[in-house]
């Protein structure tokens, strides 16, 4: 338990002051940590955009991927695209 806590705590910590970071990005952060977690902590998270989408309630990909791409650029995750569609995403969580 205290494993799954240290990415959110540190995540919520580092946002305290980032006016940049909206509840899209949050819920996107949460549900890596879940799906991170769910995989046996695991780093990087190997995932597909259609398997953390529904998880963080979010229905639009240009949405999705907007809110990763600003987590990455943003220095919260490091987000690594696969482009292929039989091929995962990879995700490091830096928190």
């Amino acid at each position: 338990m205290v494993e799954m806590c240290k990415p959110i705590a540190g995540f919520f910590e580092a946002i305290q002051r980032d006016g940049r970071i909206c509840i899209t990005h949050i819920g996107i952060y949460a549900t890596l940590v879940q799906y991170w977690q769910a995989h046996g902590f695991q780093n990087p998270i190997q995932a597909y955009a259609h398997e953390i989408m529904p998880l963080a309630k979010i229905s639009a990909s240009t949405t999705y991927h907007k809110c990763i791409r600003d987590l990455h650029d943003f220095g919260y995750i490091l987000y690594e695209p696969s482009y292929k569609r039989n091929q995962r995403s990879k995700v490091h969580l830096l928190y």
